[in-house]
């Protein structure tokens, strides 16, 4: 069966208008992807805004590399490493370690995939729609970047054997890669969720049910002794800047079909032809589309 894009079906979470900017910031993001959009297909506008906001995820990461050596010299955050690794080993039994190893198992690179792999199918089949696979693979290849960047700029060993829970691990520490990956995945396919659920208490189930998974993922790579504390805070910091750009760009292209589809409806109906989207009367209603389908209220 043919699977078509329902964007027009997706554009709201909630009574919420993800095609209305309340912020001027936003409004200035709008204009850019307007300005954008004279020259290319809307779809265009949500790959180069994601690009463009992966480069600055990297810049992030490497920033965050800078701070975190700033702050280990001076036993800032990093103070808190030892203690909390210290409790953990003291809370650990044989059972827990294992029900939190397998859990930990699902966050990691072949756990992970698998998961998110069920989980967009589910979502494409039952909502006939490409934004899940599409704005996964966005962030995927973002949250792969960052990741990357983050452990061979640091090279941060892993806790002492002694203290972690095999099987070992031994790739760089920082940053987490498993709460990283999974405050990403996860977010951006609740955020997906989120356009479709009708039912208010449904969207929040979703949003618990996500953040407890991500910040549960995070606390057992500590738990287990293959994260340092300040490698998950990162990866949550980092996660969350990435899965903001992700949705950023996500409603500007919102924004910018919207726009598209009520000026070929106005076109049709004064009986002109459609300008093809990126010249012409599409120029003239993209400069003022903004302030058209971007007012202040939400």
């Amino acid at each position: 069966m043919r699977r078509h894009d329902h964007t027009p079906d997706e554009e709201r979470i909630g009574q919420r208008d993800l095609a209305q900017w309340r912020s001027e910031p936003g409004r200035w993001l709008v204009r850019l992807a307007f300005a954008l959009a004279r020259w290319t297909a809307d779809r265009w506008v949500l790959v180069a805004t994601a690009v463009f906001g992966g480069v600055l995820a990297v810049m992030l990461t490497v920033a965050s590399a800078g701070v975190y050596d700033a702050v280990t010299e001076n036993d800032g955050v990093a103070g808190l490493d030892q203690p909390v690794l210290d409790q953990a080993v003291r809370w650990r039994t044989p059972g827990l370690d294992t029900a939190v190893t397998a859990f930990t198992d699902v966050g990691g690179t072949i756990g992970m995939p698998v998961l998110v792999v069920v989980l967009v199918g589910l979502m494409v089949w039952r909502w006939r729609s490409r934004t899940p696979l599409v704005l996964v693979v966005i962030a995927a290849a973002g949250s792969l970047a960052m990741t990357t960047t983050g452990k061979d700029l640091i090279g941060r060993a892993r806790p002492p054997l002694h203290l972690a829970v095999p099987p070992y691990e031994h790739s760089p520490s920082f940053p987490s890669g498993h709460t990283l990956n999974s405050t990403v995945l996860i977010g951006v396919l609740v955020y997906v969720a989120l356009l479709h659920l009708e039912s208010k208490r449904a969207r929040t189930a979703v949003i618990v049910a996500g953040s407890v998974f991500i910040v549960a993922m995070g606390l057992s790579r500590v738990f287990l002794g293959h994260h340092w504390l300040t490698d998950v805070m990162v990866g949550w910091t980092l996660g969350l800047a990435w899965l903001s750009v992700v949705v950023t760009a996500h409603r500007l292209f919102l924004t910018v079909r919207r726009a598209r589809r009520e000026e070929a409806a106005a076109d049709g109906a004064a009986g002109r032809p459609a300008a093809g989207g990126v010249s012409g009367q599409t120029s003239s209603a993209v400069q003022e589309s903004p302030s058209r389908v971007n007012p202040r209220r939400s």
